[in-house]
């Protein structure tokens, strides 16, 4: 009888391991080509916002197919986040080099959330639905980080077109999460067609193959060719009005606040705005606009008009009839008891709140109307309840505590024009797209910027923020008046174009005729709806995820590898 040998199988083939040089080098080209796409460079380099994410995915899907651990997938998609935050927000550092660090370590961490969820439902649920919630997870993070505590939305990514807004004119229907949309949607599809199938496929390749990037290019030229065209036929709209906005060029660092070596009294700095307001001023100005804290002295506002410097100011406006002025400055309320969550206590004050906050005042005698900021920046203005209570009982040698803020978006509107109403920006403010659509639902028909840029230098910093504001303007089809402590300060139309600006770091003014918008915008209208949607699409893949980890577990099965992009 023949002897029965057992049946041989070949050894499974290990797949080859990725290395380290190889994911570190793609997450500092996805790094780098995100920063240069990013406002501030040339208009034409935002076209790099759309494959900046392809060295990202190849990365993820080399690690993935050589078996890498998910520690490790989070070790390099970290690398690439924190690298894309330092070079894009290091100025931040100008202001506080502990605060800047933190913006940079802590964003990156936060953003490793919905990168890091991808890489766990394709694993768990397979690449389709892997890749098709990539975008999801991300806005509906976006989302998240417009309306929480430690909200830093600086680099949402639908601010990316800020400098090539000409491309993003349908920002007016979808908002700048619009933007986010198209940059991942586009990413995916420049991914698929070049790492997507059996061999690597680049742009420049020939034969059928080439048809894989049909997609992608449409996904390109299609919304550039829409928003040009909405560019192209949309005119300016609104009753025309005359608005001054002053830049004093105070140093922040050196002269603006009492304790500094070259301060300059708050007397003087009161008599710089008004003597740069005189020699610009004509007879057709309707309104002026002051910088952020241009009075920076705490004001109490039950007693505002009995301050001396309001009394000044009132008197000048009663030597210019017809002229109106929105300032900055820093308000005190007080309280009968413990009335908000931010509420601070002296014995010789009692219960009070304290206010980075915006004052209209319509004459030499109308009733002022005050605007208390409401997004305030994390750890500088604002610090989670939570941690407030924790170090309310220790002596930091300062205050302890948030600034106050309220709930409505109040608009300024003229006692001399029905049509010349203000929606009062404060500074962080003109990076959120629906906080200031809120402005325009309450009736604005301006948005008038106050800020004091100065904190960041000669750096990327001014210039970021300014360029935000032309896509609030699109957002909105609202003209936008800046008026910067220094920094830039000066206007952009209801398509965004930057018509009249100032030069950084210059004592000096600009003075346009704005156009009054009364009309909506689809988004104004509606909202933000993108970022809810992805909100809700994301609890829906998060408990199909976990439901296939369960169900995989339960048949003891290994999960699903991914051997290809799609």
């Amino acid at each position: 009888m023949p002897t029965q040998t057992a049946p041989t199988t070949a050894p499974l083939r290990q797949p080859a391991a990725v290395p380290a040089w190889q994911p570190a080098s793609l997450a500092l080209l996805s790094a780098a080509l995100l920063w240069a796409g990013w406002p501030v460079h040339a208009a034409p380099l935002a076209l790099l916002l759309l494959v900046g994410w392809v060295p990202y995915l190849r990365m993820e899907q080399l690690l993935v197919r050589s078996g890498s651990s998910g520690w490790r997938v989070f070790r390099y998609t970290y690398l690439t986040l924190v690298l894309w935050n330092a070079f894009t927000t290091w100025w931040v550092s100008y202001s506080t080099l502990g605060g800047g660090i933190a913006a940079v370590v802590l964003n990156a961490l936060l953003m490793c959330l919905p990168t890091m969820a991808f890489y766990h439902t394709k694993r768990l649920a397979g690449p389709v639905l892997g890749y098709l919630s990539l975008p999801i997870y991300w806005i509906a993070f976006e989302q998240l980080h417009l309306h929480w505590d430690l909200t830093w939305p600086w680099l949402t990514l639908g601010n990316g077109f800020a400098e090539a807004n000409q491309w993003v004119q349908w920002y007016e229907y979808t908002g700048f999460l619009g933007g986010s949309l198209w940059i991942w949607v586009t990413n995916l599809l420049v991914f698929r067609a070049w790492f997507g199938g059996a061999k690597t496929v680049a742009p420049w390749s020939s034969g059928p193959e080439r048809w894989r990037w049909t997609a992608p290019v449409l996904a390109v030229v299609v919304p550039m060719s829409i928003s040009l065209s909405i560019g192209r036929n949309y005119q300016e709209k609104g009753k025309v009005a005359e608005v001054l906005v002053i830049q004093p060029n105070v140093d922040p660092y050196n002269e603006k606040f009492s304790g500094n070596p070259n301060f300059i009294p708050y007397d003087q700095q009161l008599t710089r705005l008004l003597t740069l307001t005189e020699q610009n001023l004509t007879p057709q100005t309707r309104l002026v606009l002051w910088p952020e804290t241009s009075l920076e002295e705490h004001y109490f506002e039950d007693a505002f008009d009995a301050n001396p410097k309001i009394q000044r100011l009132r008197q000048w406006l009663g030597q210019h009839p017809g002229v109106e002025l929105i300032t900055g400055y820093t308000g005190v309320l007080r309280y009968a008891g413990e009335a908000t969550p931010t509420v601070r206590y002296r014995d010789d004050i009692g219960w009070y709140d304290v206010f980075n906050a915006a004052v209209f005042l319509p004459g030499p005698t109308g009733a002022p109307t005050f605007y208390h900021k409401s997004r305030l920046v994390p750890g500088v203005e604002k610090i989670p309840p939570a941690l407030t209570k924790i170090i309310s009982h220790i002596d930091l040698g300062g205050t302890v505590g948030s600034y106050g803020s309220q709930d409505e978006r109040t608009v300024f509107r003229s006692a001399q024009d029905t049509a010349l109403r203000v929606a009062p920006l404060i500074c962080y403010e003109s990076i959120y797209g629906d906080f200031t659509a809120e402005y325009v639902r309450n009736g604005a028909t301006l948005l008038g910027i106050i800020t004091n840029d100065g904190w960041w230098s000669d750096s990327p910093g001014h210039l970021q923020h300014i360029q935000y504001a032309t896509l609030r303007a699109i957002e909105t089809r609202r003209d936008v008046a800046r008026s910067a402590n220094t920094g830039i300060s000066g206007f952009i139309d209801q398509k965004g174009q930057r018509v009249s600006s100032t030069d950084w770091w210059l004592q000096t003014a600009r003075r346009y005729p704005v156009h009054l918008n009364t009309e909506e915008t689809f988004y104004v209208r509606h909202g933000e709806l993108l970022g809810p949607l992805m909100q809700i699409l994301t609890g829906l893949l998060l408990a199909w995820t976990i439901v296939a980890a369960v169900r995989r577990r339960g048949a003891s099965q290994a999960p699903i590898v991914d051997k290809a992009a799609y």
